[in-house]
């Protein structure tokens, strides 16, 4: 079964720094673009940052300079390191990618990992 699994989120202090996972798992040839989302209680979900196959970034302009996304190819693992957090950055982030295997191309959201960032 073709799946992400997101783990790293927790409960930090602002100005603290977490850094998110995100696997991807099954019957898969490779990853091609990756990217993460937050959703925070009472808003839309939002990109929040976004890698393509060759490694070309884009971050939304809240997280710029603070949160820096990354990927292993190799092993088919993506990352979200997560610094300088805020309260506002208190959301589920959820990984999403498009996902290469046998029978194509599919995007796919992992479950979501809960970060708290108190005050």
């Amino acid at each position: 079964q073709v799946q992400l699994v997101e783990s790293g989120g927790g409960l930090v202090q602002a100005g603290g720094s977490l850094r998110l996972s995100c696997a991807a798992s099954g019957s898969i040839f490779s990853i091609n673009a990756m990217g993460w989302y937050r959703q925070a209680p009472g808003k839309q979900r939002e990109r929040v940052a976004a890698i393509t196959s060759g490694g070309s970034t884009n971050y939304a302009d809240s997280v710029k300079g603070r949160f820096t996304i990354s990927r292993d190819n190799a092993k088919n693992l993506g990352y979200l390191q997560m610094n300088s957090l805020k309260p506002e950055d208190t959301a589920i982030y959820y990984c999403n990618a498009k996902l290469v295997h046998i029978g194509g191309i599919y995007e796919y959201w992992g479950q979501g990992t809960q970060v708290t960032v108190s005050s």
